[in-house]
């Protein structure tokens, strides 16, 4: 979070200085205090609608609540929202901005390929993503990141444009340097948003195997939704990452660094390891 503070600032700074305007900078840092008040509030109604969820019940999920409710009350936590969404896809996500506003959502394709003990490792999961409070971290990311990409966005386009700079030697110093910043800064972004996805998700294997007592359970039902491949129809890069897995489907043959390096989730190959072998 450091990181992507510096970067915010950086490119909000390289914008005031060859424009010769402070506004540019104090807009920037308002903005951003704006978006991450409105994610912080807002995010998991924001997530909800773009996946088309809807409230669950208990009279039309009777299992899938019940494993919910005891598993909160072994966690200790508040028992979050469940919701449902309609899709062929196995998928799960935690959402919310801590554990007392916290929702989990399922895919109906999920609850059609899942036995019980596999269902509760999955419930698990999430719930270690609230425990570990995941759900905050990975929203404030997700905001960061895209408002990164938005400055240097600006900055190109403001540049191709033929925006007036600073008349004197340096000029053309800054102005190159700005310009890689802003190519590299949304890159960098990512992969620190990615990098700190696939490590919440080894923790909250980890967590979850502890909760159940039953590792197989999840390392099972992480079998069974890596060998599917139907991606989610409202699968985006703004949310891949709150999902158990990929919700663009298998990736293929991700054994590459550099293919691992842009993967929002480790690979399903990994994470069962971890949970058979404790590695």
């Amino acid at each position: 979070m450091s990181a992507f503070l510096i970067v915010v600032i950086g490119i909000g700074w390289l914008f005031s200085y060859i424009y010769q305007s402070p506004g540019i900078l104090f807009f920037a840092i308002i903005f951003s205090v704006l978006m991450n008040v409105v994610s912080y509030w807002y995010s998991d109604r924001i997530v909800l609608s773009l996946h088309k969820a809807s409230p669950a019940t208990r009279e039309n999920n009777l299992e899938l609540w019940n494993i919910l409710e005891n598993l909160s009350i072994t966690a200790g936590l508040p028992m979050p929202r469940l919701y449902i969404v309609e899709d062929a896809s196995p998928n799960a996500f935690a959402t919310g901005r801590n554990k007392e506003h916290a929702v989990i959502c399922v895919t109906t394709g999920l609850l059609r390929i899942l036995n019980k003990n596999e269902l509760e490792g999955v419930v698990a999961h999430e719930l270690s993503h609230i425990g570990n409070r995941d759900i905050l971290i990975s929203t404030v990311a997700v905001v960061l990141a895209g408002f990164v990409a938005l400055l240097s966005d600006f900055f190109l386009r403001s540049r191709l444009l033929g925006g007036r700079g600073r008349n004197n030697q340096a000029q053309g110093v800054v102005i190159i340097a700005g310009i890689v910043l802003a190519i590299l800064a949304p890159i960098a972004a990512t992969l620190i948003q990615l990098a700190i996805s696939r490590r919440r998700e080894f923790l909250a294997d980890s967590s979850g195997a502890l909760l159940t007592r039953f590792p197989e359970g999840l390392a099972s039902a992480l079998r069974k939704i890596g060998a599917t491949s139907i991606p989610m129809r409202t699968a985006n890069n703004a949310t891949a990452h709150l999902f158990i897995s990929n919700p663009f489907g298998r990736g293929g043959n991700a054994s590459s660094f550099v293919k691992k390096m842009f993967m929002t989730h480790p690979p399903m190959e990994e994470r069962v390891r971890a949970l058979v072998e404790g590695e």
